[in-house]
């Protein structure tokens, strides 16, 4: 099944890398598409656990979805997310 999450503190490329690269480590998710535009992230998944193991992780990434808690902390996550995104291209 496909799906799209929109996601908060997505700013660049550097944010797109990180959050491509980790959620590619996440079995049973495929075919990420991240767009800076308008925050949103699109993927594959085969079951609802796979499709809530991505918010989970995006969410400790520092990219909650639009209806989650977006505080200092989670968007203090999401700098250091995206500096480690551009610093590993």
């Amino acid at each position: 099944m496909k799906t799209s999450i929109i996601v908060q503190n997505l700013k660049c490329g550097g944010c797109v890398h990180t959050i491509t690269s980790k959620l590619a480590e996440i079995e049973n998710i495929t075919n990420i598409i991240v767009h800076t535009d308008d925050s949103k992230v699109s993927f594959n998944y085969i079951n609802e656990d796979d499709a809530f193991a991505v918010i989970d992780k995006l969410k400790s990434l520092g990219y909650p979805s639009i209806d989650g808690h977006n505080n200092l902390v989670t968007k203090a996550k999401s700098f250091v997310s995206c500096a480690t995104g551009k610093f590993s291209k």
